[in-house]
């Protein structure tokens, strides 16, 4: 394997997740291809130019760079406005790879089905196989969609049904996600390989509690309950915060040492109303113990994770959860919703608590029980230490160049046949 051609159409991996359209994705594909680079393996990813001072070509790493396609407007666009684009996206595409000689690109590796959409011509022109990781399924996320959430439009259905039919490889992040390409998009269950996301275990580790909340202004002695993540409807952090005002209703005396972070921007249709969660906190009288505070990258998000005696996740859906497992990788316990990948990046009971639905009172109880039991959160802290130093981005890495190399040995067997 000498070189990769990866697709991120939507977002760019240069863009900070936690706001807008970058999230999860952008994490990924930042990891397995800066580790990809470091194997000898040259990676080049195209992503869609925002801005007309961006380069045609940045490093992202020693080996790995960042192409900016220029397909429509450069001010940020919707993902549903994105369709209407791919056909400039795909002719840049193209026109970067006819400036090699033929069989530049060894293997196309596309992400979320917009991607997927130019990956599936990229293949056909440069007789090279595709491999696709979707990231979030439309027909998953319609059957668990938040109140008042937007239902993913008929187009999506159909591209990634598109893009399941033709790709040579279907990387999914759990068995969860494999079964259900397999069941809700007829994929064929020999193309689908299960390869689990990883954390960053040299930036996310246990450290100590009291300077983190110092450098965050937190007194020492506060119960500090985290979200992390994009502000949607679909990440759910409205449940987090009516938790939290049961919380305070059951024991008005937790008000005066309770903390609820809030980390992120608003994403997809989080943009229509994106003062809603500040609006949410008047309302349930909790002002006062909420804090907002923008994306947090590296060594910041870090400290959140260590700050916080609990990580919530409690969104409608989820593929994996990569905010669950770094919060652990920093020995902090995790309580996620029962939903989607969560119960991978999750061990109920050991490592943090999974809840069942998004009733607040149940969300309360769940909270309580690992916030507010010093020993209990102790024992789960130190589980969820190990349990997230089973998942790897090295291991994730050599996972798909081995899905890579088998999907060019059955793409050249089919081929020649």
């Amino acid at each position: 394997m000498r070189r990769v051609a990866v697709l991120s159409v939507h977002t760019s991996p240069l863009e900070q997740p936690g706001t807008g359209d970058a999230g999860g994705m952008n994490v990924y594909i930042v990891q397995t291809a800066t580790r990809m680079a470091r194997r000898g393996v040259e990676v080049e990813i195209f992503t869609r130019a925002t801005s007309s001072e961006l380069p045609p070509v940045a490093e992202l790493a020693p080996g790995v760079k960042v192409r900016h396609v220029i397909a429509g407007p450069f001010e940020g666009l919707g993902k549903e406005e994105l369709p209407g684009q791919l056909c400039a996206f795909t002719a840049g595409v193209l026109r970067a790879e006819a400036r090699h000689e033929p069989g530049y690109y060894d293997v196309v590796h596309s992400h979320y089905w917009l991607s997927g959409q130019v990956g599936w011509l990229a293949r056909e022109r440069w007789a090279v196989p595709l491999v696709h990781t979707a990231h979030t399924l439309a027909k998953v996320k319609n059957l668990a969609l938040a109140v008042h959430d937007t239902p993913e439009p008929r187009m999506r259905v159909i591209g990634e049904e598109q893009v399941v039919a033709e790709a040579d490889r279907l990387v999914a992040n759990t068995e969860v996600e494999a079964r259900e390409l397999v069941e809700l998009y007829d994929a064929e269950p020999r193309k689908v390989l299960v390869v689990p996301p990883g954390v960053d275990l040299e930036r996310f580790t246990p450290g100590d509690t009291a300077a983190a909340r110092a450098a965050l202004d937190l007194p020492p002695d506060a119960v500090v309950l985290a979200f992390v993540g994009r502000i949607q409807p679909l990440k759910a952090p409205d449940v987090l915060l009516r938790a939290a005002a049961e919380m305070v209703a059951r024991d008005p005396g937790l008000r005066a040492r309770l903390v609820v972070l809030v980390v992120g921007g608003p994403s997809g249709t989080g943009l229509k109303t994106p003062d809603e969660l500040v609006r949410l906190a008047a309302e349930l009288g909790i002002s006062d113990v909420v804090r907002f505070l923008p994306p947090q990258g590296g060594a910041a998000l870090a400290r959140v994770y260590r700050a916080a005696d609990v990580v919530a996740v409690p969104s409608h859906n989820e593929s994996f959860g990569l905010v669950a497992l770094e919060a652990q990788a920093c020995g902090t316990p995790v309580v996620a919703a029962a939903v989607g990948g969560l119960p991978v990046a999750v061990r109920d009971g050991v490592s943090g608590a999974l809840v069942d639905g998004h009733e607040a009172a149940r969300w309360a109880r769940a909270l309580a029980d690992v916030a507010l039991r010093p020993a209990h959160r102790e024992e789960l802290a130190t589980n969820a230490v190990g349990h997230a130093r089973r998942f790897s981005w090295d291991r994730t890495t050599e996972s798909l160049l081995a899905a890579y190399q088998e999907a060019g040995k059955v793409f050249r067997e089919e081929v020649f046949a």
